[in-house]
């Protein structure tokens, strides 16, 4: 099984940071490609954010309230 990176993605050109309004999931999860899993605040937008692979939640880094950076290592999701 090889475990994919979900990192804060950049959804416009100016965005720099976002908020981690909540989680749709947990760890020990399985998830579909494709599938919400968090939600996110910017300073201009609110957005739900896709998983980019399917498999089983292992470890959420980032927990919800939590402002961090365009990149930052949200979860990993262990594909099958």
């Amino acid at each position: 099984m090889a475990d994919i990176e979900f990192r804060l993605p950049k959804l416009a050109m100016s965005m720099v940071e976002a908020t981690i309004e909540e989680w749709h999931i947990q760890e020990g999860n399985v998830v579909a490609d494709g599938q919400e899993i968090v939600s996110i605040s910017t300073d201009k937008v609110d957005n739900a954010i896709p998983s980019p692979a399917g498999g089983t939640v292992t470890k959420i880094l980032v927990p919800a309230g939590e402002t961090v950076a365009v990149g930052t290592l949200l979860a990993v999701i262990s594909a099958a």
